[in-house]
């Protein structure tokens, strides 16, 4: 059975593949960032505490959604699986500071850490299994990716 279909009868399996995004032909990853980043403008409206929570809420629900996602296709982190990538730019951009440049350097960022994978990231993907593993190399990776573009801020201020 194709997965098309399937991901798009399961809710959880929609939203880890990124609403469809990481069906994508070519770079799933990079188009499931492309569309967080999309996203990140409507979530960039709210208290940056409620931004957060939002994002914890995503990495804790992703953690299953994904999880459970690669249990029923019987593949540890299918390609098609974004929804880390989702949770990841949104990391990225927390806190952002103002200008439209911001956000393109910070999914700039995030997909060079996410595709190169330096310590801790790559031994967090190669280490740690089920939907924790799934989601932790990206956090990290959005983690790093968001102290850098603060670290540049301030440096450019």
């Amino acid at each position: 059975m194709s997965i098309k279909p399937r991901v798009f009868r399961d809710p959880l399996h929609l939203l880890a593949f990124g609403l469809g995004t990481g069906l994508a032909p070519k770079a799933p990853g990079t188009v499931g960032s492309l569309l967080a980043l999309l996203l990140f403008y409507p979530l960039s409206l709210l208290p940056w505490w409620l931004y957060g929570l939002i994002v914890l809420i995503a990495a804790g629900a992703g953690i299953w959604i994904c999880g459970r996602t690669s249990k029923d296709l019987g593949v540890h982190d299918h390609g098609g699986i974004v929804w880390d990538e989702f949770v990841g730019m949104w990391i990225t951009l927390f806190m952002l500071p103002a200008g439209w440049q911001w956000p393109l350097v910070g999914f700039v960022l995030f997909r060079i850490l996410d595709v190169f994978k330096p310590w801790p990231i790559g031994w967090a993907d190669r280490r740690v299994e089920g939907g924790l593993g799934i989601m932790l190399d990206d956090v990290f990776a959005g983690t790093m990716a968001c102290l850098c573009l603060q670290a540049l801020a301030i440096l450019l201020a």
